[in-house]
């Protein structure tokens, strides 16, 4: 079962290629090479095992061609979407207009969600994260005490 969790400062080579943290590969399901980049909804790539990503494809492509909302999200969604494959070292190259989109340079930060990883630059991803704690504990009452 594919399972991220945490943060991990990692940095990109000269070429964009990013080197998959030894925790996050160990967590790749047994044999896949194959990952899938998308763009985020707030300024971050997001990286998904094949198998993962299929489940997400499912919702999205199953959606009624004939809605014009469903269709702007699907053209939306699916036209940020790469498959890249990693290379015998756990390295994969990040296409620059992913970059550029997620304004990654040198360092970047990789974050585990559960089925998927997030990667940011770690300026843009330091705003993103809430900071008081009763911000949090208000947050966790409303979504996890259902």
């Amino acid at each position: 079962m594919t399972f991220f969790t945490s943060e991990y400062e990692s940095k990109l080579d000269a070429k964009g290629r990013l080197v998959l943290p030894a925790r996050i590969k160990a967590q790749l399901p047994e044999g896949s090479h194959e990952l899938v980049i998308r763009r985020g909804f707030e300024p971050c790539l997001i990286l998904y095992p094949m198998v993962e990503f299929k489940k997400v494809f499912s919702k999205i492509s199953g959606l009624n061609e004939f809605n014009e909302e469903y269709r702007r999200l699907q053209r939306n969604f699916l036209s940020g979407v790469v498959t890249v494959e990693l290379d015998n070292n756990g390295r994969f190259l990040i296409p620059r207009n992913m970059l550029a989109y997620a304004q990654l340079e040198k360092e970047v930060m990789l974050v585990g969600m559960g089925n998927k990883v997030e990667v940011w630059n770690p300026a843009i991803y330091e705003k993103h994260l809430i900071q008081d704690p009763g911000e949090l504990s208000k947050l966790a009452e409303k979504y996890l005490n259902e």
